[in-house]
């Protein structure tokens, strides 16, 4: 790791864990921001990413991105940016890779499913299952329950997308357990995170759109940021045929959102003069983050994907279908818990709203090959979307 810039997150500056461990930290040549990363690469629940949905529902071919190896992509891009800029690479890293631990199957479906379910029981949040997933619900130690990360990793994991002025009701019971003071910005760090995992899937997702055959390159030129990018990639190989360039493309795309983050954001280190990881707490606004510019051309983008890709009729299809899963399960176990295994049955209590956020817990631990088999063996098989 490079020298720490001061206003970078620290490891002998850390807030500690909520539950003293013996023999602390010093157990072999490991920190403590490297000790989180080791525990998530190490829990069931990041294993589980490899068959949850990225763009494509349960997808057959074995190219396509699925939340694990999004995560990968993400925590490659934070580390590297994380690096040029001064800041703690580990903590980065352990951040980017457990950002979607919380994702229930099916991605953003199976959330809308989960959260509709749940509507008179407090509502789903895929960001505050994270915490609550490794914080109460991954348990592999005998003297305590979760992970016990680092105070900074929870942190970073509730607000890498910006304060919380309303918690739900997930996030207000971690948070009880270990106040990670909501109100204020995150780390750098965990700044770093959420923008890395905009440029992964902005770009990767791009990747994974073409190779389906739901975007052309005639259409990704009508957005102003690919042209460009586009046009310098053809410039540099006139003689390579088109269809040789679009990972090409992607990777030009990557760059220059890279470049475009690391130099804004030490423009706004420098303006803000931040000293220290408190003095970016207080800073009242974000610091890690795309030019004015850039930020605008990525919001183009952005909505040129939800209108071809992500709202293709396919993708809707196979989003209604895995809405219908997910609903029915929860149903099904509502009326008879019974259908869950043992060591679930057995904590499913008959009061509300504990009852409904148990078996939501269940749900959203779920992959979505094994909701797809759940399903099939309580309702019969449907049909493909």
């Amino acid at each position: 790791m490079t020298m720490l810039a001061p206003y970078a997150s620290h490891p002998d500056g850390s807030r500690g864990r909520l539950h003293a461990e013996p023999g602390g930290e010093m157990r072999g040549p490991r920190d403590i921001f490297q000790r989180d990363r080791d525990r998530i690469i190490h829990s069931i629940a990041f294993r589980r990413l490899r068959h949850k949905t990225q763009v494509f529902v349960s997808p057959d071919g074995d190219h396509f991105r699925v939340r694990l190896t999004h995560s990968l992509e993400v925590a490659q891009i934070g580390r590297t940016t994380a690096r040029t800029l001064g800041l703690n690479e580990d903590l980065t890293e352990a951040l980017c890779l457990a950002h979607d631990i919380g994702h229930p199957p099916f991605g953003h479906a199976g959330e809308d499913a989960l959260e509709a379910a749940l509507d008179d029981h407090g509502g789903f949040d895929h960001n505050a299952h994270t915490l609550r997933t490794l914080m109460l619900l991954e348990s592999p130690y005998p003297l305590f329950r979760g992970l016990n990360l680092s105070w900074e990793m929870l942190e970073g994991l509730a607000k890498h997308n910006g304060p919380i002025t309303k918690p739900g009701w997930a996030m207000r019971e971690v948070d009880g357990l270990f106040p990670l003071d909501l109100t204020s910005h995150a780390s750098l760090e965990a700044q770093l995170a959420a923008i890395a995992d905009d440029i992964a899937y902005d770009n990767h997702d791009i990747d994974d759109g073409l190779r389906a055959g739901l975007l052309s390159l005639d259409q990704l030129l009508s957005v102003p940021l690919v042209k460009s990018c586009w046009d310098r990639v053809r410039a540099r190989y006139p003689d390579v045929p088109e269809d040789r360039l679009l990972r090409e493309l992607v990777r030009e795309q990557i760059g220059v959102m890279a470049n475009d983050l690391i130099a804004a954001t030490r423009q706004n280190i420098a303006e803000s003069r931040v000293g220290t990881v408190g003095d970016v707490r207080a800073a009242g606004r974000p610091l890690v983050g795309f030019s004015p510019e850039l930020a605008a051309q990525e919001r183009d983008l952005k909505r040129f994907m939800y209108a071809t890709l992500y709202h293709h009729p396919f993708q809707l299809a196979a989003a209604d279908r895995a809405r219908v899963i997910v609903t029915d399960l929860f149903r099904a176990y509502q009326v008879d818990p019974k259908l869950m295994p043992e060591e679930w049955r057995d904590d499913c209590v008959a009061s509300e709203p504990q009852r409904s956020r148990h078996i939501a817990d269940f749900i959203a631990g779920m992959t979505d090959r094994y909701a797809e088999k759940r399903h099939a063996e309580i309702f019969g098989r449907l049909e493909s979307a």
